[in-house]
């Protein structure tokens, strides 16, 4: 199911905010066609990406800009096919492993030239995401943070503080179950829970890149590297850090047991908050903290999926493809984009604003000032669809069956070696 929206010349109301901006002027008028197919099919998004065509038409209005809104799950099903024939100027994606068939297949523009603009620096938490053999092949519009969420009155009654290494993260952990609760809660049913352990004990003691190589399959599971990774993760484990019967759980069924103070933590992506808030955990009792450091040196990375933009290979307009891009990037329109009454997540660019929102304002800070080892965009998406489910399967199981972990990597380096062949 796909509608077509026609930007016009004439103001239907939405105020042009972007328009007296830098990127307003100073560049090549723009004419002819330009073509931009969208998965953003649901209602906000899908408001958010015709106001985004609205005000770019008015500010080229010799330009003419036809926008295809795809239902999001067709999307997934026709990229490939559109790519190859009759390209748009303009397509929607995702950064990192999720772009990388469509990179390999040559049917993504290289606009490294754009990313070397002083402009884009404002998105160097994404960069790492969005480059491929050392080239740039899309740009980010909106991304949300992981972390840890917690019990800030049972931090206070305890006498806890946020840890800032893995050793005081144990510590805090031991205090919390002294006092008969446990420090996680977690519901793995659906597997890809376990993927964000994974992805954040990986990255904080291996970093980014070998984080991102493992799951390209330029590295082995079998590994030293990555048995660290799982001796960390048991220590937690040994610990009896995670609620019971996890594996019975999905996240949501999961939340309980930190709103009753049963639990006293969770890792999880921003999109958790609501339905805590909801529940009665308010600012006084819910707070966030980045994931500790574990081995000293390795650069701090986040788990951060982004949306992202790119131009065809086969685009007929790369011109205004490009301004476009430029467009979407901006400080003022990645604001405007992200607010509470749109997409409700966080803008990549560090020179844009958040809504008054305390977890947005500390994933904010933390992913345009505190990421410096990169933002990966979590497990099941840096990894091929197979591999991942493998692997995850595999995850789970560890959380479960520690002992069984030579057979686990042993099974996930034979499934490597099918599937990245």
């Amino acid at each position: 199911m796909r509608s077509i929206f026609k930007a016009t010349t004439a103001s239907l109301g939405l105020a042009a905010v972007i328009a007296s901006g830098a990127l307003a002027d100073g560049h090549a008028k723009l004419s002819g066609d330009l073509k931009i197919f969208s998965d953003m099919s649901n209602p906000a998004p899908r408001a958010v990406m015709e106001g985004m065509v609205e005000r770019f038409g008015e500010m080229h209005p010799d330009l003419n800009i036809e926008l295809t809104v795809i239902d999001r799950e067709a999307y997934k099903t026709q990229i490939r096919n559109f790519l190859t024939a009759n390209a748009p100027d303009v397509a929607n994606w995702y950064a990192a492993n999720r772009m990388k068939p469509y990179v390999d297949a040559g049917l993504f523009m290289d606009i490294s030239d754009l990313w070397a603009e002083e402009d884009m620096a404002a998105l160097a938490s994404t960069k790492g995401a969005m480059t491929l053999d050392g080239k740039q092949w899309g740009v980010p519009y909106t991304y949300y943070q992981w972390g840890v969420y917690y019990r800030k009155d049972i931090y206070e009654e305890l006498g806890l503080q946020e840890p800032s290494n893995f050793a005081e993260m144990k510590s805090n952990c031991q205090a919390i179950l002294d006092s008969g609760r446990k420090c996680y809660t977690i519901g793995t049913k659906f597997l890809w829970t376990a993927g964000g352990w994974f992805d954040y004990l990986n990255m904080r003691t291996n970093g980014y890149d070998f984080h991102s190589a493992l799951l390209a399959g330029e590295k082995q599971w079998d590994s030293p590297e990555v048995r660290q990774t799982f001796a960390n993760w048991r220590e937690l484990l040994d610990m009896g850090a995670f609620i019971d019967n996890h594996t019975s759980y999905s996240w949501q069924e999961s939340l309980p047991f930190i709103v009753s103070g049963d639990a006293a933590a969770i890792l999880k992506g921003n999109f958790a908050v609501p339905p805590l808030r909801e529940a009665g955990l308010d600012d006084s009792k819910l707070d966030f903290y980045q994931f500790p450091t574990i081995t000293d040196g390795v650069a701090l990375a986040e788990d951060a999926p982004t949306d992202t933009f790119h131009i065809p290979s086969g685009a007929s307009n790369p011109e205004a493809a490009k301004e476009f891009l430029r467009f979407v990037v901006s400080a003022d329109n990645q604001t405007l984009i992200n607010g509470g009454d749109a997409l409700g997540q966080l803008p990549v660019n560090a020179n844009s604003s958040v809504d008054d929102d305390k977890f947005l304002k500390e994933g904010f800070e933390m992913l345009s000032s505190n990421s410096p080892g990169g933002v990966a965009q979590f497990f099941d998406r840096d990894a091929p669809a197979e591999m991942a489910k493998v692997g995850m399967e595999g995850l789970q199981e560890f959380m479960v069956k520690p002992d069984n972990l030579d057979k686990i990597l042993a099974r996930l380096d034979k499934a490597a070696a099918r599937i990245y062949k």
